[in-house]
C-alpha cells in the first residue's frame, strides 16, 4: 500500500479531477472509509469542511455551487453516513443540483463475507441520482471526469461514486487525461415550427413569458432581459428563478409556485394572454393550480426546454429543446413587437397580486422581511427554510440577480435554510447572507449553528418564533382538524446562540429588529434573531 506521503493514489486522481473542474470545497462528516480521501483532498487544495450531519453538508455543497458554478461535492462514510444523506440526494434530483456524491465503501472481496454497515450505496439512492461509479485504481481520473459531466448535462442532477477502502489508497494507473469539450448553446433549427412561433410573437398583443430554473442554468438572464425589453413581454418568474430578470425591472411580474392567493391573480393573466412563452419552465417547481392551466390545442404556447417534456403538468403547442438564451433569441429574430402591454399596467397587475399579503402590518411576518429587505445591502444574498414564512419571503422578498434567493423548492425539505446560508457565505465571505427559518426547522439543523460559528461566519439568522409548525397548522384549519402534532417547545435564543459560538438577539418589533440587523451586520460571529410572531398572523395572506 501506498504511504501516506505519496501522491499516486486513486483517491489523489480523483481529487486532482475534482480540483481541475474548479471545486474548492467538499463537506460530510468523516469515518474510516473515507480519511484516504480526506487526505486526497487536502492534498489536492479541497478544503473538507466538517458538518453536523450529512444532509446539512449537501446543502453546503449546493449553496456553493449556486454562487461560484463549482461541482459541488458531498462525502459520506459508508452505511449510515449515505443513509443520512439520502433527503438531499433526493432533493438535488429534484432542485437540479449537479451534487457528486463521494461515498465510502467495503471492499468487494470484503463484501463476500462481511456485512457490518454494508448496503447497496447504489440500489438505495437509485430513484435519485442519474448514475452511479465505483472507483478503481486503474481508471480513477475517467470514472470522476464521467461522473462530472453526467451531472452537469441537461438536467443537472447528483452522480455517486463509491469508494472501495483498499482502491482508494491503491497506486493509480496512468490519469486518461480525456476531457469532454462542453456543448456549445444550441438554438432551435430554422424550419416551420421557428416560424410558426415567429408569426406568433409577431402578432400577440396580450403576450406572457414565464421564466424557470432551467433558464437560470443556461444562464438566460441577458437575452431574457433583452426579450422582453424588445418586445414589451411581462415576466412570471418561479421561486427558483427569482432575479433571473430583476424584480425591480418594469417587465418583472411577482413570482409564482406556491402561493394560492398568488395564483388567484396570476392565473387570469394566463388566461387572458394570446401567446404564453415558457423559458426554462420547470415544472418541478409548480403546485396543483398550475395543472393543465391552458389548452394547447386553442392557446399559443411556446416552449423552450432543457429536456423533453415527459412529465404532463402542462404541454405546450411547440416546444423546442435547446439553450433557453438562444431560443428566445432566434424566435424573435426579424420579429416586430405586437404588444400592447405597457410597463404601467405591468406595475398594476404586480400590485394586485402583491395585494394580498400585506406589508403594512405594525408587526408580523411580512414587517420582519420588510425591515430586513430596507436594512440589508442589496447584495444580500438570501437563504429561506421551507415553511409558512418562506410562501410569504419567496412572494415579498425582491431579488436582483440569479441565485439571489436560495432554497429547497422541487422537493422542500425542511431544514435545508441554515446550511444553504453557511455554503453561500464561506462561498463569499465578503458578501451579506441572511437565513430566514422557522422555529421547527432551526431545531431539525441547531448544530450546524456550531458550524458556522468554526468556519467563523457572520452568518445572520432570522427565525419567526411562533411555536408552532405553522403551516402544517394551516392546513389542518382549512381541512376543519383539530389542531394537534404541531406545537413547537420553546427555547432560549439567547443561550443557544451563545453556547454555540454566536450571539442571539431577541427583537418583536420594528425598530428592534432594525438595531437588531445592524449590530448582525457589524460583528465577527454569527447572530442568530429571534422574531417572536403569532402563528395566526399566516392566515389568508397565503
Amino acid at each position: 500500500m501506498p504511504s501516506l506521503t505519496d501522491r499516486s493514489r486513486a483517491a489523489d486522481q480523483l481529487a486532482r479531477r475534482l480540483a481541475e473542474a474548479g471545486c474548492r470545497y467538499a463537506f460530510g462528516i468523516p469515518g474510516g472509509e473515507v480519511l484516504t480521501l480526506i487526505d486526497a483532498l487536502a492534498a489536492a487544495g479541497i478544503r473538507f469542511v466538517t458538518a453536523k450531519h450529512e444532509t446539512a453538508a449537501g446543502f453546503m455543497a449546493e449553496a456553493v455551487w449556486q454562487r461560484t458554478g463549482t461541482p459541488p461535492v458531498l462525502v459520506a462514510t459508508v452505511g449510515p453516513g449515505l443513509s443520512n444523506a439520502t433527503n438531499v440526494v433526493v432533493n438535488a434530483r429534484l432542485d437540479r443540483v449537479p451534487l457528486i456524491v463521494l461515498a465510502g465503501s467495503v471492499d468487494a472481496d470484503d463484501a463476500l463475507t462481511y456485512n457490518h454497515q454494508l448496503i447497496d450505496h447504489a440500489r438505495l439512492l437509485e430513484p435519485a441520482i442519474k448514475g452511479a461509479f465505483t472507483l478503481t485504481a486503474t481508471a480513477a481520473d475517467l470514472i470522476t471526469e464521467k461522473a462530472l459531466a453526467l451531472a452537469a448535462d441537461p438536467r443537472p442532477g447528483p452522480v455517486l461514486i463509491d469508494l472501495p477502502i483498499e482502491v482508494a489508497a491503491a497506486v493509480a494507473g496512468p490519469p486518461a487525461g480525456i476531457r469532454r469539450v462542453a456543448p456549445r448553446p444550441t438554438a432551435p433549427a430554422e424550419g416551420a415550427a421557428l416560424d410558426e412561433v415567429r408569426n406568433w410573437l409577431g402578432v400577440a398583443r396580450r403576450p406572457l413569458l414565464i421564466a424557470g430554473f432551467d433558464a437560470v442554468a443556461d444562464n438566460a438572464g441577458p437575452a431574457l432581459r433583452g426579450f422582453v425589453e424588445a418586445f414589451d413581454v411581462p415576466v412570471v418568474q418561479t421561486y427558483k428563478a427569482k432575479g433571473l430578470i430583476s424584480e425591480d425591472h418594469p417587465m418583472a411580474l411577482a413570482s409564482a409556485a406556491l402561493s394560492p392567493a398568488a395564483d388567484a391573480q396570476i392565473m387570469p393573466i394566463v388566461e387572458a394572454a394570446d401567446l404564453v412563452i415558457l423559458a426554462g419552465y420547470d415544472a418541478v417547481e409548480m403546485r396543483r393550480s398550475w395543472q393543465q392551466p391552458w389548452d394547447p390545442a386553442t392557446k399559443r404556447v411556446a416552449a423552450f426546454d432543457a429536456v423533453p417534456n415527459d412529465h404532463y403538468l402542462h404541454q405546450a403547442s411547440v416546444s423546442f429543446v435547446c439553450d433557453v438564451g438562444a431560443g428566445l433569441t432566434v424566435m424573435g429574430r426579424g420579429v416586430e413587437a405586437a404588444s400592447t402591454w405597457t410597463a404601467e399596467m405591468v406595475a398594476e397587475a404586480r400590485d394586485r397580486i402583491l395585494q394580498p399579503f400585506r406589508m403594512d402590518e405594525a408587526w408580523g411576518p411580512a414587517a420582519v422581511l420588510q425591515v430586513a429587505r430596507r436594512v440589508l445591502p442589496a447584495e444580500t444574498v438570501a437563504a429561506a427554510d421551507v415553511g409558512a414564512h418562506r410562501i410569504l419571503l419567496s412572494q415579498i422578498w425582491p431579488v436582483f440577480e440569479p441565485r439571489g434567493l436560495l432554497q429547497s423548492n422541487g422537493l422542500c425539505t425542511m431544514g435545508c435554510g441554515l446550511p444553504l446560508g453557511i455554503g453561500a457565505k464561506l462561498a463569499e465571505p465578503e458578501r451579506p447572507v441572511v437565513v430566514f427559518t422557522g422555529d421547527g426547522g432551526l431545531l431539525m439543523v441547531l448544530g450546524e449553528l456550531a458550524t458556522a460559528a468554526e468556519l467563523g461566519l457572520p452568518l445572520i439568522v432570522v427565525c419567526f418564533v411562533d411555536r408552532s409548525l405553522a403551516l402544517i397548522e394551516l392546513k389542518q384549519q382549512e381541512r376543519q382538524l383539530a389542531r394537534q402534532a404541531v406545537e413547537v417547545g420553546g427555547f432560549d435564543v439567547v443561550k443557544i446562540a451563545e453556547g454555540l459560538g454566536g450571539q442571539g438577539i431577541v427583537a418583536a418589533s420594528r425598530d428592534a429588529l432594525q438595531e437588531a440587523l445592524v449590530a448582525a451586520l457589524a460583528t465577527d460571529t454569527f447572530t442568530l434573531i429571534a422574531c417572536p410572531i403569532e402563528a395566526a398572523s399566516y392566515q389568508d395572506r397565503l
